[in-house]
């Protein structure tokens, strides 16, 4: 019996995509790093915010973005997302609000594990009115860094802090960093195809379940 659903946030619950490809094209102009296009950096998110730009250049022969230069991206990118994240920039997936609502009314724990920040899920989750059915968040800074998504840290914490075991629960996600969590730390997993990653990247990770409408969840839980 599945009691706790653990959710990704960007590009599973909500379309963030552009405010941060904006964000990380802003960052990189503004710190005259090399061009990426839009979909190497969408191919980053799901990371922790300093790796998402010292992994965004593979085909370079040399270090681009070292450790010291990611931490001064991600502050970098923080500053300008502010700028750009104006209210209403982030909305929620169809048919998320009335899944997640079904679900709290089955009696299903909703939490999220996400690598974004701790305070900025806090707001979305208030300003897109999912106070009600999600009181439990980890972000990035809440998980040992070593752990962190892909790793199994904010997943093994979820259980540890419910008394939960593995099989009472599932990950969802859009990319191949929320299934590696999940799969990780012994948990199955949903994989959703309408954010940031692909059916493929699902498919290669031996995703348990891959859907194209968030509504689906339904029919597995």
């Amino acid at each position: 019996m599945i009691k706790t659903i653990i959710l990704d946030f960007d590009g599973t619950l909500g379309n963030t995509q552009m405010i941060i490809l904006r964000s990380m094209q802003a960052t990189i102009k503004e710190l005259q790093l090399p061009e990426r296009t839009d979909e190497q950096c969408a191919a980053m998110i799901g990371l922790p915010l300093t790796q998402c730009f010292t992994d965004l250049y593979p085909d370079f022969a040399e270090t681009v973005v070292d450790a010291e230069k990611g931490a001064v991206c991600a502050a970098t990118y923080r500053r300008l997302f502010d700028v750009f994240n104006e209210k209403g920039a982030v909305p929620l997936f169809p048919h998320v609000p009335e899944t997640l609502q079904t679900l709290h009314q089955r009696g299903i724990q909703l939490t999220i594990a996400s690598s974004r920040s701790h305070m900025t899920l806090d707001a979305y989750v208030r300003d897109l009115n999912l106070s009600y059915c999600i009181q439990y968040i980890l972000g990035v800074e809440d998980v040992d860094v070593k752990e962190a998504k892909p790793g199994p840290g904010p997943v093994l914490k979820t259980l540890r802090d419910f008394g939960l075991q593995p099989e009472e629960c599932i990950v969802v996600g859009d990319t191949k960093y929320d299934i590696q969590m999940a799969h990780n730390a012994g948990v199955r997993a949903v994989g959703v195809t309408y954010g940031n990653g692909s059916r493929e990247e699902m498919e290669a990770e031996k995703t348990e379940w891959i859907i194209d409408d968030f509504a689906e969840l339904l029919d597995i839980v």
